[in-house]
């Protein structure tokens, strides 16, 4: 499994409802993507949640690099640039993946975090899959995430939820959620409360 995440900086004048449209309007071409276990259309609006700028991003969860890199060698990824221009897809291996209880997903919050020179890397995946297990079961939440960034070792969590309250720290970035595509995310093992 593979997480691909990119983000296109908007003008502060940018029409964020085009954005929106956008994103329901081409949500449901990849509602029954194969090999995808999501496909988040996400939206940061300057003075909300946070957020200093306007951004729209895509998040993806694949079962497979294959299946990224079927979505590349498709050319899907063209409808992207001939909008907003190339934008870096920062790929991570995915440690864990839990679906919760949740339904319909409203934010996605990220939090990314360097994993220190000398920490013994065992103890440090093993910490992140515990508490990505233990953050999944959490009231709200739909789904959640943790890769690693094997050219800088560091790790992202990605939390899906209902409602701005799951958010998990003061850190962690919030993105709206304009549409969720979620092909195979009922296939996910469920996270189970301890």
């Amino acid at each position: 499994m593979l997480t691909a995440h990119y983000l296109h900086r908007l003008p502060a004048d940018y029409d964020l409802n085009a954005i929106r449209t956008r994103g329901k309007a081409r949500g449901a071409l990849w509602d029954a993507a194969p090999e995808l276990y999501f496909k988040g259309f996400l939206l940061r609006e300057a003075g909300k949640h946070g957020a200093i700028e306007n951004s729209y991003s895509s998040l993806y969860l694949w079962r497979s690099d294959q299946a990224f890199a079927d979505f590349l060698l498709a050319d899907r990824y063209r409808n992207v640039t001939n909008s907003f221009g190339r934008a870096q897809i920062e790929t991570r291996l995915v440690l864990d993946a839990h679906r919760g209880r949740a339904q319909q997903a409203q934010f996605v919050f990220e939090e990314t975090t360097d994993i220190a020179r000398d920490a013994d890397l065992g103890q440090v995946f093993a910490a992140e899959v515990a508490q990505n297990k233990a953050a999944v079961t959490r009231p709200g939440i739909v789904a959640a995430v943790v890769s690693l960034d094997t050219l800088n070792w560091r790790v992202s969590r990605y939390l899906l939820a209902e409602h701005a309250q799951a958010r998990p720290s003061d850190v962690a970035i919030a993105y709206e959620v304009v549409h969720l595509s979620q092909p195979l995310l009922h296939t996910l093992p469920e996270g189970q409360s301890t």
